[in-house]
């Protein structure tokens, strides 16, 4: 939370974000190419497929863009409030558990007082307070970023049903390249995480597979 107001070497996106909108938009695009009716498709319906496919990842694009700024938000205005409180501690006890409460537990955990007393000192030396939170520059960049994640991940699904003129092949192939791109998020998602990459690739295209046939259940 705290270096969220002096970092300007960090990504525009993690890898986990990156990940998570890669998913997020195979899911929403399979929910339109596997209820899709083989036996009464002709281009109109090809047509449809697309116009609906397309456009609801668009629409999504935008409001993940939307929260990805309010999210940005909201963690620079808490950064500024702890970097505000820490200032008006009025010991340096207090002043540590402020800085305990805005960094990860596990991390926590391990840092001795002397560590939380560095870290107070260094605090205590940056340069003025913002007076809110302003969305700079390069979180605008990253939430492009997600909106094109988004639009791009969608592409290579619905691409066979607008270049392969019979409707049973072209799901074929839409569904063959949605397991692969599952697959490759699931491993990449296992690497990041630490986890086996292709035990959690294999869990991913069972996964996602399972979130596709809820979302249509229920009639998403």
């Amino acid at each position: 939370m705290i270096e969220s107001l002096n970092n300007p070497q960090e990504r525009l996106l993690d890898p986990m974000e990156r990940i998570s909108e890669v998913l997020f938009a195979l899911i929403m695009v399979l929910t339109f190419t596997c209820s899709f009716s083989v036996a009464d498709a002709g281009r109109k319906e090809v047509r449809t497929l697309l116009v609906g496919a397309l456009g609801c990842n668009l629409a999504w694009g935008i409001i993940d863009a939307i929260f990805y700024l309010m999210a940005c938000f909201s963690s620079r205005g808490r950064a500024i409030l702890t970097l505000r409180a820490l200032r008006e501690a009025s010991s340096p006890a207090e002043a540590h558990q402020i800085i305990a409460q805005a960094l990860p537990r596990m991390l926590v955990s391990v840092l001795s007082t002397s560590d939380l007393e560095v870290l107070r000192e260094r605090l205590s030396r940056l340069r003025a307070i913002p007076d809110r939170p302003r969305v700079s520059k390069r979180e605008w960049l990253g939430a492009f970023a997600v909106f094109l994640i988004m639009v791009l991940a969608t592409l290579p699904v619905i691409i066979p049903f607008a270049v392969i003129a019979d409707s049973g092949t072209a799901l074929r192939a839409s569904n063959g390249i949605a397991v692969i791109m599952l697959f490759l998020a699931g491993y990449a998602l296992g690497r990041y995480a630490g986890h086996r990459p292709w035990r959690m690739a294999v869990t991913m295209v069972i996964l996602g597979a399972a979130m596709v046939g809820i979302t249509i259940s229920l009639g998403g």
